[in-house]
């Protein structure tokens, strides 16, 4: 290999991004990195849809299995995972795939991560009580500093919550802020974004089916022994088709139910990944299944 490769493939859940990554590191001689906020949790499986060890094969995968599901991880955990992937890719003389559903990564993996100051406790207080009517405060955080907080949906709580707390402990507004600190992206060269597109009626077809196959395939056992292991407390315990399944065992669903609400809530998960990938990539190769095949596999 003369030269390091690498590319992303982004699409919805249940898009068919799995099967179309590992055919084409099959053909590029190349590692994969899973773009997924779920399999990177040790036994969740099932939920996940992860691929098995047989659908990886001689494939290399990294970003599965890394931490137990009382274990945090968040962006800037993948991060370093990503920098330990790249260099063990030029050591080995491989390439790179990174594929998956949660882009969020991606996006921050090509503009860096807003390092924000320590918080007092006294801010997180005061922060605590303006959040308590989040709609008014955004419009004092958008009167402050309008640039910044026109890229922030008037719902996103995570970010206005970040705005709030930086410009109550510095007394700086985030632009400001964040031109004293700019963010450096982790990936600098032009990287290939290749989307799986599908209209919505068919990946709602394919939810479903995925979602029945699931519970065949032994979601509720898997879910079970999830709770008796970590309890409810987790993070991840709280994500689509765990949630419904704990619900179910409470009684609260019968199993046709448990199907529906799991496919309706991944329906609507496939909608927001579909808005954020449209909106937030540039110059992306985007089609279905076959047109991907085509250009890449070709």
């Amino acid at each position: 290999m003369n030269k390091f490769k690498q590319l992303a493939l982004i699409g919805s859940t249940a898009s068919g991004k799995t099967s179309l990554a590992i055919a084409l590191a099959q053909q590029m001689n190349a590692y994969i990195l899973s773009l997924d906020s779920l399999a990177v949790y040790k036994y969740i499986d099932i939920v996940s849809a992860k691929p098995t060890l047989k659908e990886r094969a001689d494939i290399e995968h990294f970003g599965i299995d890394v931490v137990y599901p009382n274990e945090a991880f968040d962006v800037t955990t993948f991060i370093k995972l990503y920098q330990e992937v790249y260099h063990k890719c030029l050591q080995n003389h491989k390439n790179l795939i990174i594929v998956g559903g949660t882009s969020f990564y991606l996006k921050m993996l090509l503009e860096g991560i807003s390092d924000i100051p320590p918080i007092s406790q006294e801010t997180k207080e005061k922060a605590k009580t303006y959040l308590q009517n989040i709609q008014k405060t955004y419009q004092w955080l958008y009167q402050k500093d309008p640039t910044y907080m026109s890229n922030i949906a008037k719902t996103d709580r995570y970010r206005i919550e970040k705005a709030l707390s930086i410009y109550l402990e510095t007394h700086d507004t985030p632009s400001a802020y964040f031109s004293k600190f700019p963010t450096l992206p982790t990936i600098t060269e032009a990287l290939p974004i290749y989307q799986i597109i599908w209209d919505r009626e068919s990946l709602r077809k394919r939810i479903a089916l995925r979602t029945s196959l699931m519970i065949e395939n032994g979601l509720i056992d898997e879910v079970c022994q999830l709770e008796k292991e970590y309890s409810r407390t987790p993070k991840c315990m709280k994500s689509i088709g765990i949630k419904e399944t704990l619900a179910y065992l409470d009684g609260i669903y019968d199993k046709t139910r448990l199907i529906e609400k799991i496919s309706t809530n991944t329906a609507r998960l496939a909608k927001r990944q579909n808005t954020f990938n449209h909106s937030q990539f540039k110059d992306v190769i985007k089609g279905d299944i076959a047109q991907l095949e085509s250009i890449l596999l070709s």
